[in-house]
């Protein structure tokens, strides 16, 4: 588990540290995807998320989901394309369970990636996601997570 400026990456996952998203190979050809603790610690108190619908296609670089908070209402997007295969009930049920475990109950959809392997080339993790998630969080001049 990597920190930065106190907020947990776990090394297993792959990341899109430009939209604060994760994802998680699930062996059968799958991916599940959410948000960071950085996303949910920018966003503050999530007070809804609204998936799209299973079987609904997303576009690579567009939303998979719409996350609300008292201070922020906008887009989870996906760095890949593909279609939803499954939605997280228990986050649309309670939202406050990103918050809670963003990268455990919190997770928000699984996707069947269109060109993972090209899209997989794109993510980073381990030593290279700290250091651009350092970047990242300096050039938006975000603190960190409490």
């Amino acid at each position: 588990m990597s920190k930065v400026r106190g907020c947990e990456l776990p090394d297993d996952l792959l990341y899109d540290v430009d939209n604060h998203i994760w994802f998680t190979e699930l062996g059968d050809g799958n991916v599940r995807l959410g948000m960071t603790t950085v996303a949910v610690a920018m966003a503050g108190q999530l007070v809804a998320v609204t998936p799209k619908k299973v079987g609904r296609s997303v576009r690579a670089g567009q939303s998979c989901a719409t996350i609300e908070s008292g201070k922020w209402v906008g887009p989870a997007r996906s760095a890949a394309a593909g279609d939803i295969v499954a939605v997280n009930e228990t986050v649309v049920g309670k939202p406050s369970t990103a918050n809670a475990d963003p990268y455990g109950d919190g997770w928000l959809v699984v996707l069947k990636p269109a060109n993972w392997d090209a899209v997989k080339r794109t993510l980073v993790s381990g030593a290279d996601m700290a250091t651009r998630y350092e970047a990242k969080m300096a050039a938006d001049n975000f603190p960190g997570c409490a």
